[in-house]
């Protein structure tokens, strides 16, 4: 009897120990702490982007290292209350530099803001990579995209007019194109945008009137065949955009994942997995 309890305490510890094992490893790729290069240390650099006239507040979590390194531009949403600033901690501390901005006309970046604008600003913090890829490090074959909510629209959007970006990371998507269906979800839309003050806008009606007018634009099922040949990740809190996934699915000659998981809209409790599958995707 003795023996025997022995025994299964020592499974008991045995098992205890393998969990706690399994935690520490899982935890080691997110959690690291950065031995710093001292000819060139990570490090945190203001960014004032130009996009057609205006200035774009952003930040650019340099990587550790002398060398360029391959970069991920964060796409927050509507009106950005989410940034994902956990997961860029994490990319910059797996050598990529991560850049964040904020959109025309939000969070005190200048101009108008418009779903519009936001894909135009991103081709604009692209092309601002490009001219200054030496002064930031930046491997400018090595871009990718990572976009939350309406992020996810404005990353998809932007992937088909950034012919050099091949990759991209849609979560969440908001097709902006959906308020177009319903008068009632329209309205409550155009009422929700008049108390975002942190968005510079004419008005919640002026800021939807454009989807209105030209909803193809808008509807991210016809990006598909612009987006065939892009490595794309699609991942949602619960199955909103199927046809816009088979649609792209269908097309896609790259490499396409779409999965619907057990979670909130900002992938709250599932952050270590968001952060894993988004390294794993990078380094694909």
């Amino acid at each position: 009897m003795q023996k025997a309890t022995i025994f299964l305490l020592f499974i008991a510890t045995l098992i205890i120990h393998n969990k706690v094992l399994s935690q520490n490893l899982t935890d080691s790729i997110v959690l690291r702490d950065i031995e710093w290069d001292k000819s060139s240390p990570a490090g945190t650099r203001e960014l004032t982007i130009p996009s057609d006239g205006s200035l774009l507040q952003g930040f650019i979590y340099k990587a550790n290292g002398v060398q360029k390194h391959p970069t991920l531009i964060l796409l927050h949403g509507y009106p950005g209350n989410e940034r994902n600033l956990d997961l860029a901690q994490v990319v910059r501390g797996n050598g990529w530099n991560v850049i964040y901005f904020n959109y025309r006309g939000s969070w005190g970046s200048q101009g108008e803001f418009s779903f519009k604008h936001c894909v135009e600003d991103v081709v604009n913090v692209v092309a601002f990579c490009k001219k200054y890829a030496d002064s930031l490090q930046i491997d400018t074959s090595r871009i990718a995209l990572f976009g939350h909510s309406m992020g996810g629209w404005v990353c998809l959007k932007a992937l088909q007019q950034l012919p050099d970006v091949k990759k991209g990371v849609a979560v969440s998507a908001w097709n902006i194109f959906d308020v177009t269906s319903n008068n009632q979800v329209l309205a409550t839309r155009e009422k929700k945008a008049e108390e975002y003050f942190v968005l510079n806008k004419k008005s919640g009606k002026d800021l939807f009137k454009p989807v209105l007018g030209n909803p193809e634009y808008y509807n991210l099922t016809n990006t598909a065949e612009a987006l065939s040949q892009k490595q794309i990740i699609m991942l949602e809190e619960y199955q909103r955009n199927p046809s816009v996934a088979d649609a792209i699915k269908n097309k896609n000659k790259a490499f396409f994942e779409y999965d619907v998981w057990q979670t909130d809209h900002s992938f709250t409790n599932k952050r270590v997995a968001l952060i894993k599958k988004v390294l794993a995707f990078l380094d694909k």
